[in-house]
């Protein structure tokens, strides 16, 4: 290419963006939403890679329970194994509030998605063999979840079975169970508890756990 070309080139190239820098001063609305879309992106990256860090770091300390341990326990200790698991999975704040007055929660913990978890315990010395849960324990747990404890995920924890009735009733009241098969997939370490459960709130960003 000739120094003529070179020039028409320059010339042509320098035009193209003049007229787009000229359209952009006039839609400059298109600019800014550029930006907040790319800044979105690029936070939503960085928040999903420290979040994925986060887990590794926490899988990484090994906390994992066999369903006999769990087994073992008495109620309370019940409670600080669930509490634990919360921690393990990244919960910073899981705390254990069962106790008398504790009006149906006895772990609370919010995620690393800023979800704050409602967690009742109900512990069976005999596990899958001991007496079911009913659904008067849910209708606690759905009472006060949500209204008392600002809970976004409320969870009933068992190393035991639920009765038949359960499961309609906390599909209907947007509950959640973990029952003696589902404890063990979690405690076991593989995955955390809001990657085993369905049907759960979206995330929103972090806040203190009230």
């Amino acid at each position: 290419m000739d120094g003529i070309g070179v020039l028409v080139v320059v010339l042509v190239g320098a035009s193209v963006a003049a007229a787009v820098l000229q359209w952009l001063v006039a839609h400059w609305w298109v600019l800014v939403l550029l930006t907040v879309l790319v800044a979105g992106a690029v936070a939503g990256w960085v928040r999903r890679r420290a979040q994925r860090a986060q887990w590794e770091r926490v899988r990484a300390r090994g906390l994992r329970y066999q369903l006999s341990q769990l087994d073992a326990l008495g109620h309370r200790d019940f409670e600080y194994a669930v509490r634990d698991l919360m921690l393990r999975d990244g919960c910073a704040d899981a705390v254990q509030v069962g106790g008398r007055g504790d009006n149906g929660a006895d772990v609370k913990a919010t995620d690393p998605t800023g979800r704050r978890w409602v967690i009742q315990c109900k512990h069976r010395r005999a596990g899958w063999a001991g007496s079911a849960v009913g659904t008067p324990d849910l209708h606690v747990l759905n009472g006060t979840g949500r209204q008392l404890h600002g809970g976004d995920v409320i969870v009933l924890v068992t190393n035991g079975r639920f009765s038949s009735h359960c499961p309609p009733y906390a599909k209907s009241q947007r509950l959640h169970l973990v029952d003696r098969h589902v404890l063990g997939e979690w405690a076991a370490g593989s995955r955390p508890l809001w990657e085993i459960l369905h049907r759960l709130p979206p995330p929103r960003k972090p806040s203190p756990l009230s």
